[in-house]
């Protein structure tokens, strides 16, 4: 036992103070985000809007996202990493908390729409610090460390939000969402300011490679956006499916998606290590993770026995695990050549564009054509991210061997 713990621990050897840092203020900041697993319950339950508006909303929550990820990688290339980090996440905070005093259609898609836009300003800018302060062959682990925090965070916030509606109500998490984004900024400004931080890979290009001319990337991004619409109906459309179908309680929900973060945090960091010291290539990781991403939906329609939803989130868990760092990684390595802050927000826009569609694609789906078809279309999607990995995999080897032997 001793034995498997220091194995553990020696996987987080190497990493520099100032990914540390930045993995607690991503805890912190990643635990108020209890409000993003319960939105589609808060709209539905609370405030009475059908499934379709729901689902409308949630369009309006992507387009956000991808106009945040968009300006932030803007900014970050004219202003730097740090402002840009700073300032979204005290103004997310404030608008947090006043989104829960909206009611009204028009009114929670404008102030979802302008949450998304500041909130998802600051992964761009967070994505090129991590790159600045890692050491380059740390990279993959790094992006592991961040992926922790966030998933400790998404840990503990589903099943602390499960608590704070049964106690308080769903006001109660747009307080805490709100609180969590401000205390995170306020640890960023203490700790990770530029004259006490220290860079260790900053890189300068004269001619820079724009990132729309690099064909392998954009067909990368268009993978991404696949899985993106996959794995997000773990936030919309699986709650509602948990409630409806299986009559889960918001407590039993939150501890479920827990379940997720809880197992993400003891086994991702080992099993990254270890997979990085195989002969696979990024690409092909996350084949196999896209495919056990769309697996875990189509399980949903062997059996009515509940048990299977454990089946379920263990199968997306182990494929979130292994799609998400080494997309990660690979988005990174080919920013390298470019304008950091550019690739970077075309890596996160896929996943916004995600969002667009995603949410409201299965709520959609769900409504009209049931739950047990939407399962079978969105893991056909997972099939489809998957072969595009598989043929871009291929494609990239033959260049690298084009170029190996012409030099």
């Amino acid at each position: 036992m001793k034995r498997l713990f220091n194995i553990y621990i020696n996987t987080f050897r190497g990493l520099s103070k100032e990914v540390w840092w930045l993995a607690l203020i991503t805890l912190i900041n990643r635990a108020g985000t209890m409000v993003i697993p319960f939105l589609s319950l808060y709209l539905k339950e609370s405030l009475n809007f059908s499934m379709s508006d729901v689902g409308w909303i949630m369009s309006a929550f992507g387009l956000g996202s991808v106009a945040g990820s968009w300006l932030g990688g803007r900014l970050t290339d004219k202003i730097g990493y740090y402002k840009v980090m700073v300032y979204s996440l005290l103004l997310t905070g404030a608008l947090f908390i006043g989104l829960q005093f909206l009611n009204t259609f028009e009114s929670i898609c404008a102030g979802i729409f302008f949450v998304m836009l500041v909130a998802d300003s600051f992964r761009p800018a967070m994505f090129v610090a991590l790159n600045a302060y890692s050491k380059p062959e740390n990279k993959v682990r790094s992006l592991t460390l961040i992926r922790l925090a966030i998933n400790l965070g998404f840990s503990a916030g589903p099943a602390i939000g499960g608590i704070i509606i049964v106690g308080l109500g769903y006001g109660g998490l747009f307080w805490v969402d709100g609180i969590t984004c401000i205390l995170a900024s306020i640890v960023l400004l203490n700790v990770l300011h530029p004259k006490k931080a220290k860079e260790l890979d900053v890189v300068k290009n004269e001619h820079p490679v724009s990132a729309y001319s690099d064909m392998s990337f954009l067909i990368f991004l268009v993978a991404m956006m696949l899985f993106g619409i996959v794995f997000l109906q773990y936030f919309s459309t699986i709650t509602i499916y948990y409630k409806d179908v299986h009559t889960l309680t918001e407590l039993q929900i939150g501890l479920l998606l827990g379940l997720n973060g809880f197992l993400i945090f003891i086994f991702e960091m080992p099993l990254i290590k270890w997979l990085e010291n195989t002969r696979y290539t990024k690409l092909g990781l996350m084949f196999f993770g896209a495919f056990l991403t769309g697996l875990s939906l189509l399980v949903l329609n062997l059996t009515s026995w509940s048990g299977v939803l454990i089946i379920g989130m263990l199968l997306m868990t182990i494929g979130e695990m292994i799609a998400f760092p080494f997309s990660n990684a690979f988005a990174v390595e080919r920013a390298r050549k470019g304008n950091q802050g550019e690739y970077m927000a075309l890596y996160s826009i896929s996943f916004s564009i995600a969002h667009i569609f995603g949410h409201n694609m299965g709520l959609q789906m769900s409504n009209q054509l049931g739950f047990e078809n939407t399962w079978y279309i969105i893991s056909a999607i997972a099939a489809i991210c998957a072969i595009i990995l598989l043929g871009l995999n291929r494609k990239l080897k033959v260049l690298k061997n084009l170029n190996a032997n012409a030099s």
